[in-house]
């Protein structure tokens, strides 16, 4: 089951883009693409302890890692310049599987605003990879789940159709394969 820290993580997460993405279905997304970015640097950095090389992150894509991301000594708009190029090219990295490069296409920064990014980011930051299932079953669960719609004043509608592919699962790939995240069905 998933452990109450990690449930209140999603949730915050989730709060912190209710205002800024109301549509429950790409704030999972927003959530996801997050998880998955940090994933790949956290890999790196494991490699790295370990005595091996950087594998996401490398070349001209070395400039987005997370933890260049999080450095107190970005202001928030090049925090926020450096996430939303990040996340728009890297479908274009040749250093990650083809499977990461087609979640990444098309991919972007719906929102402008420094202050929401810094406080998304800080609590992507805080996840681990332990129950890793769970995880996936929670954010398909909050993709249903109504929040409320902040400046609009009335609560929005669940999402009608999710990401049918678990993205902790694709995480826990450790090589390139060849699975494709399967259709969204018609809203």
């Amino acid at each position: 089951m998933l452990d109450t820290q990690t449930k209140s993580k999603i949730d915050s997460a989730r709060d912190i883009l209710v205002g800024k993405v109301p549509d429950p279905k790409s704030q999972v997304e927003q959530i996801t693409i997050a998880l998955i970015y940090k994933f790949m640097d956290d890999m790196d950095r494991q490699s790295e302890e370990l005595g091996g090389k950087a594998t996401f992150f490398t070349g001209e894509f070395k400039k987005y890692r997370w933890a260049n991301l999080l450095d107190k000594r970005l202001g928030g708009h090049e925090r926020l310049l450096l996430y939303a190029e990040g996340i728009e090219k890297m479908n274009v990295n040749k250093n990650i599987p083809q499977l990461f490069r087609d979640i990444f296409k098309g991919v972007f920064l719906p929102y402008r605003g420094p202050e929401t990014l810094n406080l998304f980011l800080k609590e992507i930051a805080g996840f681990s990879y332990d129950h890793s299932e769970q995880l996936g079953k929670r954010l398909r669960i909050l993709a249903l789940r109504p929040r409320y719609a902040g400046d609009a004043g009335q609560f929005r509608t669940p999402a009608t159709s999710l990401i049918s592919l678990s993205p902790w699962w694709i995480l826990r790939r450790t090589r390139p394969c060849s699975i494709r995240p399967a259709a969204l069905p018609d809203s």
